[in-house]
């Protein structure tokens, strides 16, 4: 089967989110690229951006967390876009718990973990980096 890896958008600091979502799940970066790694003549890079980064890969479970920097000369990234969320599957309530707690610290719950009307352990939040997130338990 199929395994669906979601991708986020960062306006120069995807490093410090990406250190912090491992702080979060555990485990190490399976790729850090950055911008100056991959300059040439046909693909210039200016030193301001050199360090930001291209590609970066956090392994949780099957899956990947990926993610990137948005060079300025492409524009920002709408931060407040709302359209999507990453959902978390969490294998136990303490999990969930323990998930939703370290990524929801410093941003804005939205809906705190409870028992859902649908019959799961769920809960909903923006983190600190304005990334939406869900975390659900089905007993």
């Amino acid at each position: 089967m199929a395994l669906i890896n979601p991708h986020i958008n960062f306006n120069g600091n995807a490093e410090e989110a990406f250190t912090f979502y491992k702080s979060v799940f555990g485990g190490e970066f399976a790729k850090i690229m950055r911008f100056k790694d991959i300059a040439s003549q046909e693909f210039p890079v200016s030193e301001k951006e050199g360090n930001k980064i291209m590609h970066i890969a956090l392994p949780i479970g099957k899956n990947f967390l990926m993610g990137n920097d948005i060079p300025e000369s492409m524009g920002r990234t709408n931060e407040n876009e709302n359209r999507s969320k990453i959902s978390i599957s969490a294998e136990s309530r303490e999990e969930a718990n323990k998930l939703f707690t370290g990524l929801s610290a410093g941003g804005n719950v939205e809906f705190p973990m409870a028992d859902s009307p649908w019959g799961s352990y769920f809960g909903m939040f923006r983190d600190k980096y304005g990334i939406e997130w869900m975390v659900d338990f089905v007993q």
